[in-house]
């Protein structure tokens, strides 16, 4: 679905045992937290604060701050351990049966004890509800759920899922109080009841919503601030005059590359008061094939693309080197992640390959076909990327490619019609793991709609990665299956972003809210000393 530092990659160990440490992770009473209340400006809508609805970048913000999962990630981390959860382990070898035992005392924000009860119920409504925008799909590999006693949870699993708990630290594994959420539909008063670090005291769709500290938290994070004020703006200019003016301490998401790029200048240069903090990204962009068209159904015309397409050049000429080359499905930081696409076809703008590509495969005459985007679902820099690929794709005097748009709604109904050659692709993970950036795009029923099957893939690794808990041993599968991908091309790795806040240089804490488990702690961030 949807985004960091590169690290190296931990293995999920058979268990996950939480260690407290007295006196810290917890709310404590009100205001005791210590630090300024904040003001954050984000572009990302909120598309719902009910956890069975939410499955977009806005909305994981609310759950991850306002709700406890069984078990999150650390800051930096790519393993989760226990939140809720005192502990929690696959019992069987093949990752289908998940028992979690819980701590002891843990309340709702409303006061209410939050036992197993809650949990087999936050569950089994988000699988009942089902809701279209919502996360139901990452719980598909739950069957039953059983709840021994009020402290011990168990998921039976319809088949192997070592991914299982990377899953239910996520937003899909928000828990919420069975007493004050409908069992069979959401609940729309715009109000939220969790466990987490912060309880949200309003939320006004479209403009803003604030937090405020938890008192009755336990858990993991220290709160080092009073409260956090989410504003939304429209847009990204509006945006932007409202860090420059000071009117919000720092803005995630949404600012255009030039406005991220001048404002790194000056941050460097010392005159604005202002700091850019970066990340390492893992969300990724990919060129789409659709195998079934006449024209790119070709794996010649593919594989000329792929020997053409300059990845460095737009990169720095479109998106002023806020993101990185691409040269494989995985990105970097994560497990398994090799360069495929690199090794196979070099860096790009190689015309000589390209064309003995198509000359092997007798295609004579310039190759004809449109480059199809949506301006907004994927990033503003999009349009202007893809004009820069046809570019040089025409350049080379081997194609003829043109580019055209539409809107989002429309652009996802062309593409499950079969209506594009050739389509972008953007992804922000659910999870860190080599599975979320494949399964999705490879597997069974997958959201490239692109007519690529490849039976190794679908019956042999994937299967087999999805059964192996100790998730450094996947690598080798993950290799091959990126290798197979990068000798078919039905897609083409395009970038991985970096991600930036942009913040008053008195902030702190920023560097923690950035990596690859994709959850922005609000804890973390704090008002303190200038740092320039």
């Amino acid at each position: 679905m949807r985004n960091r530092v590169q690290r190296l990659a931990i293995p999920l160990s058979a268990t996950v045992t939480a260690v407290v440490v007295a006196g810290c992770g917890t709310g404590g009473p009100e205001g005791e937290s210590g630090g300024d209340p904040l003001t954050m400006g984000i572009t990302d809508k909120v598309t719902a604060v009910d956890p069975a609805s939410g499955y977009d970048v806005g909305s994981w913000i609310v759950f991850n701050n306002v709700f406890q999962s069984l078990l999150s990630f650390p800051k930096g981390a790519t393993k989760p351990e226990p939140e809720v959860a005192e502990s929690c382990r696959f019992t069987d070898p093949q990752s289908r049966t998940f028992d979690c035992t819980l701590r002891q005392g843990l309340k709702f924000s409303n006061g209410e004890a939050l036992t197993s009860e809650d949990v087999k119920f936050s569950f089994e409504r988000t699988i009942k509800i089902n809701d279209e925008n919502g996360p139901a799909v990452l719980l598909d590999s739950i069957k039953t759920i059983e709840t021994p006693t009020p402290e011990r949870v168990v998921f039976h699993l319809k088949y192997s899922d070592a991914t299982f708990p990377m899953k239910i630290a996520s937003g899909a594994g928000s828990i919420v109080d069975h007493t004050q959420y409908p069992a069979d539909k959401l609940r729309t008063d715009n109000k939220a009841m969790g466990s987490g670090p912060y309880k949200l005291e309003s939320y006004d769709a479209g403009k803003q919503a604030v937090f405020s500290v938890n008192g009755d938290y336990k858990g993991t994070a220290e709160i080092r601030n009073s409260g956090m004020t989410m504003k939304f703006f429209a847009d990204e200019p509006t945006l932007k005059k409202a860090v420059e003016d000071g009117s919000v301490d720092l803005a995630y998401r949404g600012l255009a590359s030039a406005d991220i790029a001048a404002l790194q200048r000056s941050s460097i240069a010392g005159d604005t008061g202002i700091q850019v903090v970066e990340g390492t990204g893992a969300e990724v962009q990919h060129l789409v094939f659709n195998l079934k068209d006449p024209v790119v159904g070709s794996e010649a015309v593919r594989r000329a693309v792929a020997y053409l397409v300059d990845r460095k050049a737009f990169i720095r000429d479109v998106y002023q080197r806020t993101a990185t080359p691409l040269y494989s499905i995985v990105p970097q930081g994560i497990t398994g992640h090799n360069t495929a696409f690199f090794d196979r076809y070099g860096e790009g703008g190689d015309k000589a390959k390209a064309a003995a590509a198509l000359s092997e495969a007798g295609i004579t005459g310039k190759v004809k076909f449109t480059l199809w985007a949506t301006p907004v679902r994927f990033g503003p820099g999009t349009v202007a990327e893809l004009k820069a690929i046809a570019k040089q794709l025409n350049a080379s005097g081997l194609f003829e490619v043109n580019v055209k748009t539409t809107d989002a709604d429309q652009y996802a109904k062309d593409i499950a019609d079969g209506k594009y050659a050739v389509y972008v692709r953007g992804w922000v993970p659910d999870y860190p793991d080599p599975d979320n950036f494949t399964a999705p795009f490879f597997g069974e029923g997958n959201v490239l709609s692109n007519n690529y099957v490849n039976k190794r893939i679908t019956g042999d690794l994937l299967p087999r990665a999805a059964a192996e808990d100790a998730r450094a041993s996947t690598t080798s599968d993950f290799e091959e299956l990126q290798n197979m991908v990068a000798e078919d091309v039905p897609i083409i790795p395009l970038w991985q972003g970096k991600q930036y806040v942009v913040a008053k240089d008195n902030i702190n804490g920023l560097e923690w809210t950035l990596d690859a488990s994709t959850v922005f702690r609000f804890w973390e961030i704090h008002k303190g000393a200038s740092t320039s």
